[in-house]
C-alpha cells in the first residue's frame, strides 16, 4: 500500500530539531537517530509548538524519570498530537495508578512466556509459508536489480514479509482473521501517520475500528472461542463486569500495539543484515542451531539499535525534567530509542554490535507500562530472522530502490527491497 506525503508536511519542514522538532516530518524516519544525537550534544531536551507545547527528552536519565514519574505525568496522552485531539481508553496503556493494575492483571496472563511459547510451532509454520511465497513470486518475475546483478531474484522483504508475521499473530491470539490484514494496515497507518495532525482522520479512523470491535465482541457473547476476545467479552476486575466501552479499548490497544511494532523492528533487523553483511555471515555460520547466543544478542540489539516505539505523556503536574520546567498540561514525548542512543547509558551506543553482552536496552518501555507483549515480539523478531537468514543466507539490498521509512510514533522500514542471492 502506497502513500505520497501531503505538499502541506514538504512546506512545513523542520529546520531547527532543538526548537522546532516534528516525529512526523519526512527527516525523521531516516534519520531519527542522528536527530536525536544532534539534540543531546545541545541540550537534555527539544522543544516544539506544532502540537501545542511539547518536549522531546533524549537521554536516559530524563527518558527514566518521565516513564517511572506517575505523579506528575499522566498516560492518557500516548501520542503527542493536537491539544483538542479525541481520547479514547485503551487500557492498561492509557490508565494511571490505581485503575492500571487491574486492566493489566486482566490481560498478563495471556502474554506469560508459557503461553507465548506454545504458539512458536504454528508461528514458525506461518513463516516457512510465507517465505515459499516469496520464493514463487521472485522465481515468477526475476529482476535485474541493480548494477551487477542481472538475473537476480528481487523481493520485498518487509511488503511480502515482516509485516505479515505480527499481524498473523496478535490476529491468533485476539482471534480475528488474516484475510483483514489490509483493513488492519491501513488503520494503523493512519493512526500513526496521519492522525496526530488531522483531528478528523483520527475520528474517522477510530470509529471504524470501535466499530469493528463492538461487533466481535458482540459476536463472541454469542458464541464464545478459545481467544482473546472471548476473554475480554466476559472481562471482571473485583468481581465487577468490565465496562464495554473499556473491553473495546483493550482491543484497540492490542491490536495497534502488537502489530506496527514488531513488524517495524523485524523489518528493521533484515534492513540491517541486508546492509551488513559482516553480521547477516555470522548469523548465517549458526544457522543451523535457532539456539545459539547470537540470535538472542542479535534481536536484542536489533531492540536497542532500531527501537521502533516512542510514546506520549500529558503533563500533570509542575516539575523539571533534568532542570527544564514543564507545566501541567503540557506533553512529553517519551522517546525511549533516543535513551538507547545515550552513551552515558552504553558503550559506544553508535555501533551496532551482533555480539553485545551487557545491553539493557529500554525499547519496551520502562515502569508500570513496560510492554505487555515483549515476549510474543521477541518470538516473532527470532522466528522472523531465523527463517528468513535460513532460505537467504546471501541476501542483500538493492540499492536500485529506495527504502523509505515511517515517521511518528512507530519508525520502521515501510519497503526493503533486496535481492535474494545477494
Amino acid at each position: 500500500m502506497a502513500y505520497e506525503e501531503s505538499d502541506t508536511v514538504e512546506a512545513n519542514r523542520v529546520t531547527d530539531w532543538v526548537n522546532d522538532w516534528d516525529w512526523l516530518d519526512p527527516a525523521w524516519g531516516s534519520n531519527a537517530i542522528e536527530i536525536w544525537n544532534s539534540v543531546r550534544e545541545q541540550c537534555p531536551m527539544a522543544l516544539t509548538e506544532r502540537y501545542g507545547r511539547a518536549f522531546m527528552p533524549v537521554t536516559m536519565e530524563a527518558v527514566s524519570a518521565i516513564a517511572n514519574d506517575t505523579v506528575n505525568f499522566s498516560s492518557i496522552f500516548v501520542s503527542v498530537a493536537q491539544p483538542d485531539a479525541i481520547r479514547r481508553p485503551a487500557p492498561p496503556i492509557t490508565s494511571d495508578p490505581p485503575d492500571h493494575h487491574g486492566h493489566r492483571r486482566l490481560l498478563l496472563p495471556s502474554f506469560s512466556p508459557r503461553r507465548i511459547a506454545e504458539m512458536e510451532a504454528e508461528l514458525r509454520e506461518y513463516t516457512q509459508q510465507l517465505i515459499a511465497q516469496v520464493r514463487a513470486k521472485a522465481s515468477d518475475s526475476p529482476s535485474a536489480g541493480s548494477a551487477g546483478s542481472a538475473g537476480s531474484a528481487t523481493a520485498d522483504a518487509a511488503a511480502q514479509y515482516s509485516q505479515h508475521i505480527p499481524v498473523h499473530g496478535i490476529a491468533q491470539m485476539i482471534g480475528v482473521p488474516d484475510s483483514d490484514a489490509d483493513l488492519f494496515r491501513d488503520w494503523i497507518y493512519r493512526n500513526f501517520q496521519l492522525a496526530p495532525r488531522d483531528n478528523k482522520v483520527r475520528e474517522q479512523v477510530t470509529a471504524e475500528m470501535r466499530a469493528y470491535f463492538f461487533d466481535l465482541l458482540d459476536k463472541r457473547a454469542a458464541e464464545p472461542q478459545d481467544d482473546l476476545a472471548t476473554l475480554i467479552t466476559n472481562a471482571e476486575i473485583n468481581g465487577e463486569p468490565v465496562a464495554d466501552e473499556l473491553k473495546v479499548g483493550y482491543l484497540l490497544l492490542l491490536l495497534l500495539a502488537g502489530i506496527d511494532t514488531t513488524w517495524s523492528a523485524i523489518g528493521s533487523g533484515l534492513w540491517h543484515l541486508a546492509t551488513n553483511p559482516g553480521d547477516l555471515a555470522r548469523l548465517a555460520a549458526v544457522v543451523d542451531d535457532p539456539d545459539d547466543m547470537l540470535w538472542l544478542t542479535f534481536t536484542e540489539e536489533v531492540l536497542r539499535y532500531y527501537a521502533p516505539v516512542t510514546m506520549g505523556r500529558k503533563v500533570i503536574g509542575d516539575t523539571e525534567i533534568q532542570g527544564c520546567p514543564v507545566r501541567a498540561g503540557e506533553q512529553v514525548l517519551v522517546t525511549f530509542p533516543a535513551a538507547n542512543h545515550d552513551p552515558l547509558a552504553f558503550e559506544d551506543p553508535h555501533e551496532f554490535r551482533i555480539d553485545r553482552a551487557e545491553n539493557r536496552h529500554v525499547a519496551f518501555g520502562l515502569g508500570i507500562h513496560r510492554c505487555l507483549g515483549s515476549n510474543l515480539a521477541r518470538l516473532e523478531m527470532h522466528i522472523a530472522f531465523h527463517e528468513w537468514v535460513r532460505a537467504f543466507p546471501n541476501f542483500a539490498l538493492d540499492t536500485s530502490e529506495e527504502t523509505t521509512w515511517t515517521n511518528g510514533q512507530i519508525r520502521g522500514p515501510r519497503n526493503i527491497p533486496v535481492l535474494l542471492e545477494g
